[in-house]
């Protein structure tokens, strides 16, 4: 049962509401986002049946013009929750989007190299080669959190940039079709050039991630020198997919906030359920990544079904200003903008509250 039954939040009732749009559009990133799990349990279409109004993802539409807004969020009644890397970018273009939660989960990052090599901690890169990944793409999500991982594991041992060498190792752009297949085989084939760039010692170090990084480190039995997501400095583990956050297209949330709202109050009713179902939780999220559950389970931790909340805490928020300032500053992207504006917390406190009332009536 849908939540429209109720007054919209915060409109202006001297002008007319533009018509109701009959296509919500919504994409995410192949990796463990609330998002992806509303999805998955039909919440979307179960909210929106009852007055007709249509839920797409961009993935699964063959209109490459639409497609891109999964990256640029030029659609109009859109939402996107997946790395923070398109994100920012996409706002530093001028996107009309809005931040209205995030999802913090941490996830393996591993600083690797091959056994045999002699070195036994990242203190020991000096003058040694990095191997970043190189690929043809106006957003290098991968390339900027892999020369990011390495920074701060350098940092961590008081090495600077300067002492390594770092090497570009090109990526062949991913097919463009539609669904999240190709994604995840473009990730694994990237994995797979880096690890084996590391074992013919054209580079002395790699960067991997998430659940597909860890499986491949231990199948070919990489060493691993320093596990980012370790670090008890959160500012220390931020990466492209921490935070996570969710974004909507401006229009939305000029023009019918409550569908904003009664969309994101699906999200934010994830974290109930999936911390009462942790093995449907593991299951879920390894289909949204394209891995197996045992190596979901190591990469996110066995705790991944309690961390499905989504928030706009101060941390995060800071995240996302410290992730823009690197970007910046690095060259990722070219214009800057002011993150405090970005935020947009009032459909998130409008959406606890339909929450609240959606799992009163669940009981």
């Amino acid at each position: 049962m849908g939540l429209l039954s109720r007054e919209p939040f915060n409109t202006d009732k001297t002008q007319p509401m533009s018509p109701v749009p009959d296509i919500l559009w919504y994409t995410r990133t192949p990796n463990p986002t609330p998002l992806g799990l509303a999805s998955q349990l039909g919440w979307f279409h179960d909210e929106f049946r009852s007055e007709g109004i249509k839920i797409f993802t961009l993935e699964e539409t063959p209109d490459p013009a639409l497609r891109t807004s999964r990256l640029d969020h030029h659609l109009p009644n859109s939402f996107r929750q997946g790395g923070n890397v398109p994100a920012i970018w996409a706002r530093s273009q001028g996107a009309a989007s809005r931040v209205v939660g995030m999802n913090w989960l941490d996830e393996y990052q591993g600083i690797v190299c091959r056994p045999g090599s002699g070195l036994r901690s990242v203190n020991d890169l000096r003058g040694r080669r990095i191997g970043l990944p190189l690929y043809s793409s106006r957003i290098e999500s991968r390339r900027s959190e892999a020369l990011h991982g390495f920074l701060v594991a350098l940092d961590v041992a008081g090495l600077a940039p300067s002492q390594v060498e770092f090497v570009d190792l090109a990526v062949e752009p991913a097919t463009a079709l539609p669904g999240n297949a190709h994604t995840y085989q473009h990730a694994q084939a990237e994995y797979e050039l880096l690890m084996r760039a590391l074992q013919r010692g054209d580079v002395d170090a790699i960067y991997l991630k998430g659940d597909r990084g860890l499986q491949l480190a231990h199948l070919t039995g990489a060493r691993l020198l320093f596990d980012i997501s370790r670090h008890p400095d959160p500012l220390v583990r931020i990466h492209n997919g921490a935070p996570r956050p969710i974004t909507v297209h401006q229009s939305l949330l000029d023009e019918h906030p409550h569908l904003a709202a009664r969309f994101l109050a699906r999200i934010v009713a994830v974290e109930d359920w999936a911390a009462h179902h942790p093995d449907e939780t593991l299951a879920y999220i390894s289909r949204e990544t394209g891995g197996e559950v045992p190596w979901v389970r190591l990469a996110y931790g066995s705790d991944v079904h309690r961390r499905q909340g989504t928030e706009l805490t101060d941390t995060a928020i800071h995240a996302l200003e410290v992730q823009k300032a690197f970007l910046l500053k690095w060259g990722f992207i070219q214009h800057d903008f002011d993150v405090q504006q970005w935020i947009a917390p009032t459909p998130l406190r409008e959406a606890r509250r339909l929450s609240s009332e959606l799992l009163a009536q669940a009981l």
